[in-house]
């Protein structure tokens, strides 16, 4: 049981994860120090693993989420269920530049699934298990799947708004990865607060634009899912993404940084795809093309820093 009563599965791919979760009950891989209810029940099986729930929740990389929506899809199917179907992955799919929740209802038949909601906001792992004080966004076409979604996760600790506007959720959750990326990046450089403030800023800017180009509701990048995950991820050195920016800007190289950090680092795959779709859809993203030309394409991260601060000056608005 969880703590507003519901039985808890968690499937993960790694044999090993399972039985420590299920043995010992913790995760030391991701969160040290912490230990998971003894009524939380882990699987290797996909298939055991979601028989009969309400609600399944994919929390896996985006480079994962199709392979593993489709195995789900298909056991849905024979098993001729119907469950509500959240997210809480942030991330745009390579090549194809889809949202989590279109790569779910590309691979989840319609008939054995309901709306799918996306659910995000400022909140790392670590706080939220510690019973920090958290706010976060369910949004989906859906208003009743919204409204579900808030009931199933709403405690005295954990507070949940609706939304409706699922393109902007999405795009804020995906985006801000790539600020945290440039916030760290400023920190291991040796940068200030001004700076930071300005990148984030301006960066929530270039989010925006690119979001309400596909019709996002510009409110919401204001909102939780917006400016508040950009402040939780690109100050935190618990955020992977700005960990990552931090030894950038310290010197390290990208394919050292990325092969000791033990986690995915959804920034530098989203800066790759937010970088294209600017391009694509003619929307100005300076500070996202900064850090591309860092990260594949080997520019200084000085340089680049100099470059962005003499263009020719505009109005803010």
């Amino acid at each position: 049981m969880d703590e507003n009563g519901h039985d808890v599965r968690l499937w993960s791919y790694n044999p090993k994860q399972v039985e420590e979760l299920n043995t010992q009950h913790t995760n030391s891989r991701y969160i040290k120090d912490f230990t998971f209810s003894s009524s939380l029940v882990a699987y290797a099986d996909l298939a055991t693993a979601i028989d009969g729930v309400d609600a399944i929740l994919f929390v896996v990389p985006t480079k994962a989420v199709r392979s593993v929506a489709h195995q789900v899809g298909a056991l849905l199917a024979e098993k001729q269920l119907q469950p509500e179907i959240i997210h809480a992955s942030k991330g745009i799919e390579q090549k194809t530049y889809k949202r989590i929740s279109q790569i779910l209802e590309e691979e989840i038949p319609a008939a054995n699934r309901k709306a799918v909601t996306v659910l995000s906001g400022p909140s790392h792992a670590e706080d939220v298990a510690r019973h920090d004080l958290t706010l976060i966004t369910a949004a989906s076409a859906s208003p009743e799947a919204a409204k579900y979604t808030q009931k199933l996760f709403m405690t005295n600790y954990f507070r949940v708004y609706t939304n409706s506007d699922v393109i902007g959720v999405e795009i804020g959750a995906a985006l801000k990865n790539i600020i945290a990326l440039g916030a760290g990046a400023l920190h291991g450089l040796g940068y200030g607060d001004n700076a930071k403030a300005a990148l984030m800023t301006r960066g929530l800017a270039e989010i925006s634009r690119l979001g309400t180009s596909f019709g996002a509701d510009p409110m919401t990048f204001i909102g939780l899912s917006g400016v508040g995950d950009v402040i939780v991820t690109a100050t935190s050195a618990n955020s992977r993404n700005w960990r990552a920016g931090d030894e950038l800007g310290r010197g390290e190289a990208l394919n050292d940084v990325v092969s000791h950090m033990g986690m995915v680092i959804e920034g530098v795959a989203t800066t790759k795809a937010a970088y294209e779709l600017s391009k694509q859809r003619g929307v100005s993203m300076p500070i996202t093309e900064a850090i591309y030309q860092v990260l594949y394409e080997g520019k200084d991260i000085r340089t680049a820093i100099s470059d962005l601060m003499q263009r020719e000056g505009r109005a803010e608005f």
